[in-house]
């Protein structure tokens, strides 16, 4: 009786202390759970203060700081169990790690994505030219970037690959300068052709004025003499601008008789048999 009695004393204290241990775990998980959901607000309140912040990152990091405090919440409410939180925290750098090695190309895309997104060598709307991939940004995701090519194709291109790429931005810049070059031959007249390629882009309104257009010879090729005009848009006219010009000079040039010769190459056999 008197062992019955001392195990049911030891069983009652044990039933106090861990009762207290329960009591106190669920405490901390509600005020960890409410902590959270306050920092990542916070988190992204200020976030959202700061100007032409993404969306993307802004929400990733707020997600961090939110999982960081579980983190913690989940090793202390252990700790109320008299589990030995530094053998916790080697056993999550462990598994840390493993999962970094294991996922190694991914995390990868999303330091790749975090960098894109902080110094923003293009935004959504813009064509870009990176290694083996162009066209306009659709989305830019923390592992992949959406862009849609000239034919409407959908691409998705990791981020570590266009990262790790020499970026072309074509639409990032307000103005762009064209240059057209139409061959003629060498018997026409020469400042006839620079005079025509040089009205026709003073007459056209997108072309701007400062920087100076400017037409010049820009090569003496094998059979026609090249002329060049160079002049200045605003970045979204560049495209349609440059086929007007292009049709335009055509059209002047048949008008004033100056010819666009086609290639032409002289043969001379050697050694043929006369009749």
């Amino acid at each position: 009786m008197a062992a019955l009695g001392a195990g049911l004393e030891q069983a009652g204290a044990l039933a106090v202390e861990y009762s207290f241990s329960v009591l106190g775990a669920v405490i901390l998980l509600i005020a960890g759970f409410i902590v959270a959901g306050v920092v990542e607000r916070s988190a992204y309140r200020g976030l959202g203060g700061v100007r032409g912040f993404d969306e993307t990152l802004k929400k990733f990091l707020s997600k961090t700081a939110r999982y960081g405090v579980l983190v913690i919440t989940v090793v202390a409410v252990l700790a109320q169990f008299g589990v030995q939180t530094a053998s916790i925290l080697a056993a999550l750098g462990a598994a840390g790690l493993a999962i970094g090695l294991a996922l190694q190309g991914t995390l990868q895309n999303i330091a790749a994505g975090i960098m894109l997104l902080v110094l923003r060598p293009f935004r959504v709307g813009e064509y870009v030219d990176a290694g083996s991939v162009s066209g306009s940004i659709v989305e830019i995701g923390l592992f992949a970037t959406e862009l849609k090519t000239v034919d409407g194709l959908f691409v998705l291109a990791p981020n570590s690959e266009l990262w790790n790429s020499p970026v072309t931005n074509y639409t990032r810049n307000a103005l762009r300068r064209a240059d057209v070059t139409i061959g003629i031959g060498y018997g026409d007249d020469i400042d006839l052709a620079q005079a025509t390629l040089a009205g026709l882009i003073d007459g056209d309104k997108r072309v701007l004025s400062e920087p100076a257009p400017a037409t010049f010879v820009s090569e003496l090729g094998d059979s026609a003499v090249a002329v060049t005009a160079r002049y200045w848009t605003k970045t979204p006219d560049w495209f349609q601008t440059k086929l007007d010009v292009t049709k335009a000079a055509k059209l002047a040039f048949d008008d004033k008789g100056i010819s666009i010769p086609f290639p032409q190459r002289d043969v001379h056999l050697i050694g043929q048999d006369k009749d």
